[in-house]
């Protein structure tokens, strides 16, 4: 938000120390910004009024209509002084912007009209990396992530540069690449994805992205194992659709950079478990990444294990096929396959006919699907056909169509 001159202390949330955008009244008569003071209760697990430290009777916020209404009469005659007094689009204020985020207290407010700089001006972007931008947002971060412990202020504003680093075009930029990859970026992205806010997760997971695009190894710099643990507990929590997809592609590229002890890492810290209890109610971009996930993580003995002694493994799957899309069922088939292909455990077998497994392996050979796909289904009907024809209810089409496979 660019404004041309600081705001009155009165217009401050007493914990951001930034412009308030919906100002809210606690049972001591001090007044809050929404967002900071549901964040104090609800993520810190405070009962105070955070300006008097008295204990709160009641956690009821009031809406301060009149402060809000002030605060915009304020904004407004700011803009309309700003824009009569200077005409200078975006890129000319950007070098002032930038000189003077490290400086201010306002750092949020200043990081805010920084973004707003750069915002869809490809050439204010690339001035913005030219002249030092990343270094100090990974100097801004850092500094902010060190004083995060004790003050929520402090992480507000590594969130907000985050989402500035989130704005640039990355993958596009091999030496901004380089820059983002520095631990003054990577450590507070990371803490970021870990314990930011549902927004600033996604700022920092799109990043993450965008390294990946360009085919960097990002992980390796990083504490994998709290990340992963981090993900997990995001993905068990419920997160929103995007969120969680998100979350998956994270998952994945940790997962799969370090090979197969990466993965038997990922299989103890719980990913087995994880993904196969979201898979029922993802959709169809989460399911399939999880299948993707879970197919990767029982490439390896720890990762087969996992799954096989998980009650709802088999069922979660199976479900998948058919069901969700071409994709899906082409990686629970190969799921499948990998843990029930060779030595099976005897309740694999039974759960792959009890939950309709084995009757969907036939019916992908009947329909149009992946000539592999159709491979690995006729080589699991032909491997075990002993074994689930012993079954009073196996359907007796099932039966006859095994027999003559054999």
């Amino acid at each position: 938000m660019a404004m041309d001159q600081e705001p009155p202390q009165l217009f401050l949330c007493p914990i951001s120390m930034e412009l308030m955008e919906d100002p809210v009244t606690v049972s001591t008569g001090v007044t809050y910004d929404r967002r900071s003071i549901e964040r104090w209760f609800f993520k810190y697990g405070k009962t105070t009024c955070p300006a008097t430290m008295q204990r709160l009777s009641s956690f009821d916020l009031t809406p301060n209509h009149t402060l809000k209404s002030v605060i915009s009469s304020w904004l407004d005659a700011d803009r309309a002084a700003a824009s009569s007094s200077s005409s200078s689009p975006g890129r000319e204020r950007l070098p002032s912007v930038l000189a003077g985020i490290e400086a201010t207290p306002f750092k949020v407010t200043a990081l805010k009209d920084l973004k707003s700089c750069m915002e869809g001006n490809a050439a204010a972007q690339e001035d913005f990396v030219a002249r030092g931008g990343i270094q100090v947002l990974g100097r801004v971060m850092t500094q902010a992530l060190a004083e995060s412990s004790g003050d929520f202020s402090a992480f507000r504003t590594c969130e907000e540069a985050a989402s500035v680093l989130a704005a640039l075009p990355l993958s596009d930029d091999a030496s901004a690449v380089e820059l983002v990859l520095a631990p003054e970026c990577m450590r507070p992205l990371v803490a970021l994805v870990q314990r930011g806010s549902a927004e600033a997760r996604l700022h920092a997971m799109a990043i993450v992205a965008k390294l990946s695009t360009a085919g960097r190894d990002w992980a390796a710099g990083v504490d994998a194992d709290d990340l992963v643990r981090s993900l997990l507990e995001l993905l068990s929590d419920g997160a929103s659709p995007k969120l969680s997809t998100r979350a998956l592609d994270v998952l994945l590229d940790v997962v799969t950079s370090r090979g197969a002890r990466r993965r038997a890492k990922a299989v103890e810290l719980g990913a087995v478990r994880v993904l196969v209890e979201i898979l029922p109610d993802a959709d169809r971009r989460a399911a399939e990444r999880a299948l993707l996930l879970l197919k990767r993580l029982c490439k390896c003995p720890e990762g087969r294990l996992a799954f096989a002694d998980h009650a709802l493994a088999v069922p979660a799957v199976a479900r998948a096929v058919m069901r969700v899309s071409g994709l899906a069922s082409r990686l629970a088939v190969g799921v499948l396959w990998l843990v029930a292909g060779a030595a099976p455990a005897e309740r694999v077998l039974d759960d792959m006919v009890m939950s309709g497994a084995v009757g969907k392996m036939l019916a992908l050979m009947q329909v149009e699907s992946s000539p592999s796909t159709k491979e690995k289904a006729a080589r699991l009907l032909r491997t075990h056909d002993a074994f689930w024809r012993q079954y009073p209810c196996f359907p007796t089409d099932l039966r006859e169509y095994l027999e003559f496979l054999n």
